[in-house]
């Protein structure tokens, strides 16, 4: 990837991009053992901002014990390490990328005393579905692959293995010339994109489903129920069909990286008029007006890195070496 920043943080320490290196015999290279998230830092008035900051660190934590991970580090430590990485790489806005995984130890599936290995990156990643997305909405089929259930994989964890269950889906999806994929659950109602959480609207109403329908339960899709409900909108949380999407006046993929992007066509059936709705216009520009300090209302969900004592000594976290 050639939009990356040259400074990566790895195990405490500041270090080149090239540097950041993991022994081709780590665990997380073998079985997907690694846990991560993904995090926005926006260009603000107030310099940069990186949004719901300790939401996602507390869910890289929750993620990690769900998977009996121990990571060697506080979540202070982490959220601290985002705004020095953000300092340390002189940039306004970036996708950050924090990831804890087991290192070497053993091959055996059980990683026992395998080491937790921690770093964070930050690119820039454009518009994540591609250019013109957020503008004029996206092509969708419905995968072939279904999500996993909660039983088979814990759908509430960020997990990097599980993320197999959306890149068969995205491959299908692309080879079919669709921009995403949306899976069903193992009922065959609505889980999620293969990235993402979707809204359907109907009647100036929200429709989304819950944790039962096998979703990550997202930042993004949190915090837009929320503001729906500021903006006086219905949301319903509840199973969602295929016949209500096909049906609906709008729809909306939501999270980290793809924003808010209209969903304009669902396999050859076009949704609403196949443009972005003026419901989901209106949700996307408040969205996108929080994200880059520009609502006063909401600055508290930003942690503005010139309102922080960023310790920009690269050895601020360095603490016993973590071998691999």
């Amino acid at each position: 990837m050639s939009n990356h920043c040259n400074l990566i943080w790895y195990n405490g320490k500041i270090v080149p991009f090239q540097d950041a290196t993991t022994h081709v015999m780590s665990h997380v290279l073998h079985y997907g053992s690694g846990v991560f998230e993904g995090i926005k830092c926006y260009s603000t008035p107030n310099g940069p901002g990186i949004f719901k900051l300790e939401e996602h660190i507390a869910r890289l934590f929750e993620s990690a014990k769900i998977y009996k991970m121990t990571i060697p580090y506080t979540p202070e430590e982490l959220s601290q390490a985002c705004l020095e990485l953000v300092a340390k790489n002189k940039i306004d806005s970036g996708y950050i990328r924090p990831i804890a995984f087991y290192g070497y130890d053993t091959l055996g599936v059980h990683p026992k005393e395998c080491p937790v290995s921690v770093s964070i990156g930050i690119f820039d990643w454009g518009s994540y579905l591609g250019a013109g997305a957020l503008e004029n909405g996206v092509r969708v089929t419905i995968s072939p692959w279904r999500k996993f259930q909660s039983t088979s994989f814990p759908t509430v964890a960020k997990a990097s293995g599980q993320y197999l269950n959306s890149l068969l889906a995205v491959q299908d999806a692309k080879a079919k010339g669709f921009d995403e994929a949306l899976l069903l659950n193992h009922e065959g109602t609505i889980a999620e994109g293969a990235g993402q959480n979707i809204f359907i609207i109907n009647d100036g109403e929200l429709y989304t489903n819950a944790e039962d329908s096998c979703i990550l339960m997202g930042i993004t899709r949190e915090t837009l129920i929320y503001l729906a409900k500021e903006m006086g909108i219905t949301v319903h949380v509840g199973k969602l069909s295929l016949g209500q999407l096909f049906n609906a006046d709008e729809a909306f993929f939501c999270g980290t990286a793809s924003e808010v992007t209209p969903i304009c066509e669902v396999d050859g059936r076009v949704i609403g008029n196949g443009e972005i709705g003026t419901l989901t216009e209106n949700i996307q520009k408040i969205y996108i007006d929080i994200v880059h300090g520009k609502t006063n209302d909401y600055q508290h969900w930003l942690t503005f890195l010139k309102q922080t004592e960023v310790k920009i000594e690269s050895n601020l976290f360095q603490k016993e070496s973590v071998t691999e």
